[in-house]
């Protein structure tokens, strides 16, 4: 792989323009492009994809680009060698709340399976894009409609209203949904929701909103968990919190993981060894996605 080239990829990303880059570099957008696709058939892969905006590297580009860097650095005495080299990457992008209290929970068992693989876990409320080549693998909330994707339903998942038990012995018990209106209730901001599935009070009771919102389901958790009200949780949370109890645990509300995989990437063997690792941890504990706890 030429130097020269991977300087030239470093540039773009740097700049976020061809012809920025080209400045940098004392050359023409021409030669920028061209010994970027040379770059590409090297490594067998797409490294760039061009928008409106300009372009933007793939997970694979940004992964190549970070190395060109660590190699800059190296060779001019400012830094050590890439961390990851030698290690296959595997970039996971999910919601908050199943990345951090699911994949993350039982994440060890992955890494100690295949410690030669890097797993960058991104678990945020927004979801990078397999089709744009943000992330290798994204565990959704719907099912996408488009794009050249490997798509499959990874499990459904219930969710249920939760309060504190300090909460309910100063409130008193809720039996029935009118009961909620007596109490404060924690949700999402209504106008910054990253979903439509995560608009839930309207399903527990028509007319229902919140009094303390946020954009975060962690947050969320905390709030209920600290007696600030009674809020919808998946049971994959709330079951796992001694201080919560279910709140009208009738009042179930569905909803479904989706795995979302660009074709492109589909047969790197991190990404089968992450996805084959995941599903098997997903059946393993699909009493905790379903709430069989809270049932009882």
């Amino acid at each position: 792989m030429n130097w020269d080239d991977l300087r030239i990829l470093l540039a773009v990303s740097r700049h976020g323009l061809i012809a920025r880059a080209a400045s940098e570099l004392g050359t023409d957008p021409t030669t920028v492009s061209r010994r970027l696709q040379r770059l590409e058939k090297a490594c067998g892969q797409t490294l760039l994809e061009r928008h409106r905006s300009g372009p933007r590297l793939t997970a694979a580009g940004r992964r190549l680009a970070d190395s060109a860097a660590a190699m800059e650095a190296a060779s001019l005495g400012g830094g050590a060698a890439d961390p990851h080299a030698g290690r296959s990457v595997v970039r996971v992008s999910t919601a908050e709340g199943f990345g951090t209290w699911f994949v993350a929970e039982h994440l060890a068992s992955f890494l100690e399976a295949h410690p030669s693989v890097h797993v960058e876990l991104v678990a945020s409320s927004g979801f990078l894009s397999p089709s744009r080549r943000e992330t290798d693998i994204a565990i959704l909330l719907a099912k996408p409609r488009r794009g050249p994707l490997m798509i499959r339903k990874l499990s459904p998942y219930v969710l249920r209203l939760y309060a504190s038990r300090d909460f309910l012995d100063r409130a008193g018990p809720v039996t029935q949904v009118v009961d909620l209106r007596a109490h404060p209730l924690v949700g999402y901001v209504p106008n910054i929701l990253y979903a439509p599935e995560l608009d839930y009070l309207d399903e527990i009771g028509a007319g229902l909103s919140a009094s303390v919102t946020s954009s975060s389901i962690n947050a969320q958790h905390r709030l209920v968990a600290a007696g600030a009200g009674i809020g919808v949780l998946p049971c994959f949370i709330g079951d796992m919190d001694a201080r919560l109890v279910a709140v009208l645990p009738d009042r179930a509300i569905e909803r479904a993981f989706w795995l979302s995989v660009h074709r492109d990437v589909r047969e790197r063997p991190q990404v089968r060894q992450f996805l084959d690792w995941l599903a098997e941890v997903v059946a393993r504990h699909k009493g905790l996605l379903l709430g069989y706890a809270s049932r009882r």
